[in-house]
């Protein structure tokens, strides 16, 4: 949102004020407070009227710092807010003065603010400056207009500019289509259903990150509208409607430290269990199926020896004008636990689709109304509108009743034998004439939505299935939601250059503290190419979780052509085999909170080249995987400096440079980073499967004095075997813990098998 016009005058209508002179400066237990006035003070008189601003400075973490910003501390403030896992966490921090410039400290990181010209604040890491505001950046803003920006209800903002240093690049914000790097954007933080081809997101996170290694949560689930070096080019603004602001600067000594520190703050993402990273199938939208269909598909790609994991049942498991009804449509599935036991036997899972919204004619429409589960107008009625299902009804899940109501639902198709549940929508939430049960500020709401959805969601198939098989397919998300993995950014188009975009929200959206996403291979909206489907397949099975999807038409392989099913088999194959090295990822994502999918200014944060790369990625810390995007099989892509063996063909090239290579549909760049062990298993035909037995560990191009390591987990998600390694002089020294079975262990170097060993679980040797 834009208040300025141009770099010196306020926009007509509004009137601007800022804190200028620190009035008064005191710390009170482990929070600093500071009271602001917004113009200097010459005489008693200039003590007599305008605003006063409230500053309380606090640390709920070692290296973050937090600014919160109040004009009336006394205004009504309702929720819902972020569930924050450190709201009883107070780190201790310390208030010094030197000269005329206050000094709050808290772990590495510092604030230094003073008033000397107008109030300033500026931010380090140590000694590394890493942003600051600057006077008249904070602002506190009046509309002298009835109507203001088109939001008649919004007369007063906060907001807040935060300096961006030459060089600078901000990531993250969510799942956003538009460029990976925010700089330049105007980015609201609103849900809503737009696809992939525009502006709009179902995952906004207020979060972003910036290639300084530091990075900015602003604690407002209402809408936040980020100006990102757009109206400022110097700049990042954010605003929010109201009498305070409140946000985080947090530091860390790298990115993945930041996207640590705030998943500590935020919550990890949870584990997804095993099965989940194998290949799902769905019905597709709007197509035609029953269990025959469904069965012909599931036996379809079993018989083609397509290792199929899930399937996954889209709306009509259900009854048209009846979603969510949560009943199977009798004519179409009279037998749905027989059907779900008959999917089981072949190995697969089960999971269905769902929503928050109840179509009138759902009979649970009316069970729903007459105990009072579904958001109200003000007069009392019931909020309904017709898109979507005719005379659709909300669950109002600030109702303690209505979440139980809705869990009982969920419970009775997992006690049925379904495994999943894809959440869709949760970002069409009315903000005008609704009322909560709880009284909750609808536009605060609106984004929080989908977190007290898929929450609910979540936890319910934990409590059932227990924590270790417990996953969602989350189509929304707001700050937190990467506790419910797993995410999907999908409605796209079938070509490439919506294959792209699904790619450049997927990496905004880890960048956004989120680990695990999927996406429509294949493309949902219409039917591709099979060229297009063959190559989205690759990374589609090289991402962290992998659905074939489609909305109109089926997106079994087969109905593309016959090498779209030998693709198919071959990468989904691949996938199996890498799951030792996968699930390892995973876990680590889970403890930590650095995301499974990596881009590249992730991990490669010093090096140029790597800052706006959007068409290639890491996948965990040792594999890079770039995608083909033309129809001529050309890949051009960027490998950072060092050895790189290409993990299919042994080709080993030395990093630093861009490559441009033409790749057959069963191959594309997938490299090992040097230093790496990837753990496999080349006998396997499954995802699910014991990940010890025969693992063969890999070790690429370990240089002199460099250590390596690899943890595999096995199925019940215990460490089974770690082992370290050690080029000592071109001898390996190799210690090994874990179950004691055997496993083998292969050194490559230059593109050649240096050295193999079969070794056991326990002890040390020298190869």
């Amino acid at each position: 949102m834009r208040f300025n016009n141009g770099g010196w005058l306020a926009i007509d209508g509004i009137d601007k004020f800022h804190p200028v002179e620190i009035y008064d400066v005191k710390q009170v237990g482990n929070v600093v407070e500071i009271c602001a006035f917004f113009k200097f003070i010459k005489t008693k008189g200039d003590l007599l009227a305008g605003p006063i601003f409230s500053y309380a400075i606090s640390s709920p973490l070692p290296d973050v710092i937090k600014v919160e910003l109040v004009h009336y501390k006394y205004a009504k403030n309702l929720g819902p807010k972020f569930e924050l896992h450190t709201q009883d966490a107070s780190q201790s921090i310390s208030l010094e003065k030197s000269d005329k410039t206050y000094i709050v400290r808290s772990g590495n990181m510092r604030l230094e603010f003073t008033d000397v010209n107008g109030l300033e604040m500026k931010f380090f890491r140590g000694n590394e400056f890493l942003t600051k505001t600057t006077p008249n950046s904070t602002s506190y803003i009046v509309s002298k207009e009835d109507e203001f920006l088109n939001e008649k209800l919004d007369k007063r903002y906060m907001m807040e500019q935060l300096y961006l240093s030459v060089g600078e690049l901000v990531y993250g914000l969510g799942e956003h289509f538009t460029p990976f790097v925010k700089n330049g954007q105007t980015v609201d933080m609103w849900n809503e259903d737009g696809g992939t081809c525009s502006s709009q997101g179902y995952k906004n996170i207020p979060f972003y990150i910036t290639n300084r290694n530091y990075g900015v949560f602003v604690n407002h689930t209402e809408k936040v509208s980020f100006e990102v070096a757009s109206e400022l080019v110097s700049k990042v603004q954010f605003s929010v409607p109201g009498e305070r602001i409140e946000y985080y600067i947090i530091g860390g000594d790298s990115m993945r430290d930041v996207l640590s520190n705030y998943t500590t703050m935020t919550g990890k993402p949870a584990l997804p269990p095993n099965w989940s990273f194998g290949l799902w199938l769905s019905s597709s939208f709007t197509t035609d199926y029953d269990e025959k269909t469904v069965m012909s598909f599931v036996d379809g790609m079993l018989d083609r020896g397509i290792p199929l994991q899930v399937f996954h049942f889209d709306c009509y498991w259900m009854k048209g004008f009846e979603w969510c009804s949560f009943e199977w449509d009798p004519k179409v599935f009279p037998d749905p636990k027989g059907m779900i036991e008959r999917i089981h036997a072949k190995g697969l899972k089960v999971c269905v689709w769902i929503n928050p919204y109840l179509g009138e004619r759902a009979p649970t429409f009316k069970e729903a109304a007459e105990n009072g589960y579904l958001l109200k107008r003000k007069d009392g009625s019931i909020w309904q509108g017709d898109l979507w299902q005719p005379g659709l009804g909300i669950i109002d899940f600030t109702n303690p009743a209505a979440c139980e109501w809705y869990r009982s639902k969920l419970r009775a198709l997992l006690d049925m034998g379904v495994d999943a549940f894809k959440t869709d929508f949760g970002e069409r939430i009315p903000t005008e004439d609704v009322v909560f049960f709880d009284g909750s500020d609808p536009k605060k709401a609106h984004n929080f939505y989908t977190h007290q959805y898929n929450k609910i969601v979540f936890n319910e198939i934990k409590k059932i299935k227990g924590e270790k098989d417990a996953v969602v397919f989350a189509r929304s998300a707001t700050a937190g939601g990467q506790q419910f993995p797993v995410h999907w950014g999908g409605d796209c188009f079938g070509n490439y250059e919506s294959m792209a975009e699904s790619l450049r929200g997927g990496l905004s959206l880890c960048m956004s503290g989120f680990g695990f996403w999927s996406h429509d291979i294949g493309g949902f909206e219409n039917f591709s190419t099979p060229d297009v489907f063959k190559r989205w397949v690759a990374f589609g099975l090289l991402s962290t979780h992998s659905r074939l999807h489609g909305s109109s038409s089926y997106r079994v392989p087969w109905g593309y052509d016959e090498e779209a099913v030998d693709v198919t088999r071959h990468f989904a194959k691949l996938k199996c085999r890498l799951l030792p090295y996968l699930l390892a990822q995973a876990k680590y994502t889970s403890e930590t909170g650095v995301p499974m999918l990596r881009t590249m200014p992730l991990e490669f944060t010093s090096d140029p080249a790597c800052a706006y790369l959007d068409r290639q990625y890491m996948l965990g810390e040792s594999l890079l995987v770039a995608p083909v995007f033309r129809e001529d099989g050309v890949a051009e892509y960027y490998l950072p400096k060092g050895r790189w063996t290409h993990l299919l063909t042994g080709e080993v090239v030395e990093g630093g440079a861009w490559f441009s290579n033409q790749y057959d549909y069963f191959s594309l760049p997938l490299f090992v980073r040097e230093n790496s062990i990837i753990a496999f298993n080349d006998t396997a035909t499954k995802s699910v499967y014991d990940y010890r037995d025969n693992v063969v560990l890999r070790v690429y191009e370990l240089a002199d004095g460099t250590t390596a390591s690899a943890k595999v987990y096995g199925q019940t998600g215990d460490c089974e075997l770690d082992v370290v390694i050690k080029n000592i002089g071109g001898k390996y020294h190799v210690s090994a813990m874990g179950v004691d079975k055997p496993f083998d262990l292969e050194i490559y170097s230059n593109g050649s098998l240096l050295a193999k060993s079969t070794l056991h679980g326990n002890g040390t040797e020298i190869i």
